[in-house]
């Protein structure tokens, strides 16, 4: 068994990570056939010289790197630590001693963050890189969110008596926010526990200008909403013929009642005729209600794990 060595990752060395990046992606291609074929991952690019990412040479040879983000304040907006993360696409490892890699790469990759107070540590990895994952859980990691994707078309439901379902104008946007405060609302329930900051009306009116809202109604009232942006948080989340879900609510009294599934059919229905053929949305795992729905009519690509560091290594002086 050669060797591993850990170098800093250069610019000189996107091209082989590209290619390790690209054979990464289509092995998850075959299992979710909804993401797009590509030829290049623009994050390497960015991310190549930030001083946080590391590569691994067996000899001559890369056989993996890891790269971060430069570390940020309040990570995941529900934390008052700085972290770190490694993007869909910014991270891979060769097939042979795939695990071994990725352990070797963390140990180097992870002296850096913690050396630059990066207490939370966030790493995406495929869906289907059960290797990998299990390597990261046993280094403390824990799963957190997922990305997941659809193609374009109507999911099997029964249809639902009594309710409305329409593309809320943007006059009306307010009546979304007691929603958007119920949501939040759950976010602080077990086992989610993320307090996020909440949005006053007017900041939430704001910050949702730009966003396509679609609503149930039932005697007039709202009772659920779903939100669609024009992408997400991946390299495969954008484009032309991509939208993508970014907040939804449906209030508990209506629950189990087919409504969500005839609201989700309405956005697909809407999108499919104005020529959008792909569908996306990213959740959290520790979201259970969540999780489940979405999962049941999105396929998942991406598992990002989480560890959180004990803020008390700061004081150490051996890093």
């Amino acid at each position: 068994m050669n060797k591993i060595i850990i170098k800093d990752f250069e610019p000189r060395h996107i091209e082989e990570a590209m290619g390790i990046a690209l054979s990464a992606y289509n092995y998850e291609r075959k299992f979710t056939q909804a993401l797009s074929e590509i030829s290049n991952i623009p994050i390497l690019e960015q991310l190549a010289g930030n001083s946080f990412s590391v590569a691994a040479f067996e000899g001559e040879k890369m056989v993996g790197f890891l790269c971060s983000v430069e570390p940020f304040e309040n990570a995941f907006r529900s934390t008052d630590v700085r972290g770190v993360f490694s993007p869909m696409g910014a991270n891979g490892a060769a097939s042979e001693n795939h695990g071994r890699i990725y352990a070797a790469m963390y140990q180097e990759a992870a002296k850096k963050w913690v050396r630059a107070g990066a207490m939370s540590h966030s790493i995406c990895l495929y869906e289907h890189d059960e290797e990998a994952k299990q390597q990261f859980f046993r280094y403390g990691f824990g799963m957190r969110c997922l990305d997941a994707i659809r193609p374009m078309e109507p999911i099997d439901c029964a249809s639902c008596d009594g309710y409305e379902f329409m593309e809320l104008p943007k006059a009306d946007l307010k009546d979304v926010y007691p929603l958007y405060l119920a949501l939040n609302e759950h976010y602080c329930s077990s086992p989610f526990f993320m307090n996020r900051k909440q949005h006053t009306q007017e900041e939430f009116l704001t910050s949702s200008e730009t966003e396509r809202f679609f609503v149930a109604k039932k005697d007039g009232e709202l009772c659920a909403y779903l939100e669609v942006s024009d992408e997400g948080e991946t390299f495969v989340a954008s484009g032309d013929g991509y939208r993508h879900i970014t907040g939804a609510y449906c209030l508990p009294e209506h629950r189990g009642r087919g409504v969500y599934q005839n609201l989700l059919n309405f956005v697909i229905n809407t999108l499919k005729m104005e020529g959008y053929t792909k569908l996306g949305v990213d959740f959290e795992s520790i979201n259970p209600a969540g999780s489940g729905f979405w999962l049941k009519y999105f396929k998942a690509y991406t598992n990002s794990v989480v560890r959180r560091i004990d803020e008390r290594i700061l004081t150490e002086t051996l890093l």
